[in-house]
């Protein structure tokens, strides 16, 4: 069976070096950057199943290596690594088609595990999706192929199945944000977190849109402080 390759991109070596022992355990092919632009020329000579990508680099953005990871490279997925500073900036980066993300620090068991279901998600379709952790991956895979419609049927469905889990309340309420509806998805930030005070997605979420200003735009303090960091 062929391996599967995993690109990890971030400037922070301790960052990199984590990912590796992490991802070699699962017997991925894993290739390291440093910042945007090496990641780019990288990937136009090898293909990945795979990317870990920090937003906050120097150089070009995150975001904007996502956008052209999605446009040159759509089938590849991207798990978007944040930070405090760059946490706002997760639901957007759904827009954009990351399938998932994760906030530093984190463990190498999280890592492995959310490597593995990315990996695994494409197993999971319409068809067979039916209870509430495959309905939340196809939720996650819809979200990836940018198909928000399908993605908040998915959703809607978890809940039904099951309504005490935080994590679909938690989605639904980042599909009414990339909706621009960011005042509704508070609601659901808050519904999750009301079934699980400790599901830190949600948590971020809410401390992200609260700080959102009337015309959803982020305060100017909160850009003061991001820039600060």
């Amino acid at each position: 069976m062929n391996k599967h390759s995993v690109l990890v991109i971030d400037d922070e070596k301790n960052i990199r070096l984590t990912m590796m022992q992490a991802l070699e355990s699962l017997n991925f092919n894993i290739v390291t950057a440093v910042n945007g632009e090496e990641a780019l020329q990288i990937m136009k000579e090898k293909a990945f199943d795979l990317v870990f990508l920090d937003l906050k680099l120097p150089g070009i953005h995150g975001m904007e290596v996502l956008q052209q990871i999605k446009s040159n490279w759509p089938n590849t997925r991207t798990i978007i690594i944040t930070a405090h500073a760059t946490v706002e900036y997760a639901v957007e980066a759904m827009k954009y088609g990351a399938i998932d993300f994760i906030q530093k620090p984190f463990s190498i068991k999280e890592i492995r595990e959310l490597a593995t279901s990315v990996i695994n998600r494409r197993e999971i379709n319409e068809s067979n999706a039916s209870d509430y952790p495959s309905l939340i991956t196809l939720a996650k895979h819809k979200i990836n192929e940018r198909n928000f419609v399908d993605a908040n049927e998915a959703v809607s469905k978890a809940i039904a199945v099951n309504p005490n889990a935080p994590e679909a309340y938690n989605l639904l309420g980042a599909l009414l944000e990339i909706k621009g509806d960011w005042l509704a998805a508070q609601k659901f930030y808050r519904t999750a977190l009301d079934l699980d005070p400790t599901y830190k997605p949600a948590a971020a979420n809410l401390a992200r849109t609260t700080s959102l200003n009337r015309d959803g735009k982020i305060s100017l303090s909160h850009e003061k402080d991001e820039k600060d960091e």
